[in-house]
């Protein structure tokens, strides 16, 4: 029987390859983020369960829901990731954080990504938003979907 070896290196870089992620503050419930998010910044943010992330941990199921905006016309995606489900994180190296948000298909500008942030920074749940590189995410496997 013929072995096939993942190479989740290569998984992981392939999927980050283009992606801009974003640490997010704001104590509120996911649904609430979404919705405010939809209304004040225009997006359309669907909570899409066909690419939940499931983790198993201390004999327990975890699901982690992932809000998605496909932007129309482009290949551009934006994923906004739930950090936290019943006191278990999908990063655990960045338990103050309560969201990820994550676009995909086409790097934003460096202009692009600043008017984001500081529209984010102007949510009144929000208390913090920080950029965040590869290199500081321990579990960058528990993103991919």
């Amino acid at each position: 029987m013929m072995k096939i070896k993942l190479d989740v290196d290569k998984l992981l870089d392939d999927f980050f390859e283009d992606a801009c992620l974003l640490g997010i503050v704001a104590p509120v419930k996911d649904y609430q983020f979404a919705w405010h998010i939809n209304q004040t910044l225009g997006f359309n943010f669907i909570l899409n369960h066909s690419i939940e992330i499931p983790l198993k941990k201390k004999g327990r199921d975890y699901y982690f829901s992932i809000y998605e905006y496909l932007v129309p016309g482009t290949s551009l995606a934006h994923y906004l990731y739930n950090n936290e489900d019943d006191g278990e994180y999908l990063l655990p190296e960045f338990k103050h954080l309560d969201f990820l948000w994550l676009t995909k298909g086409e790097m934003l500008s460096k202009t692009e990504l600043q008017t984001l942030i500081q529209s984010l920074r102007l949510l009144p749940s929000v208390q913090l938003v920080t950029e965040m590189t590869n290199e500081k995410i321990k579990n960058k496997q528990h993103l991919i979907f």
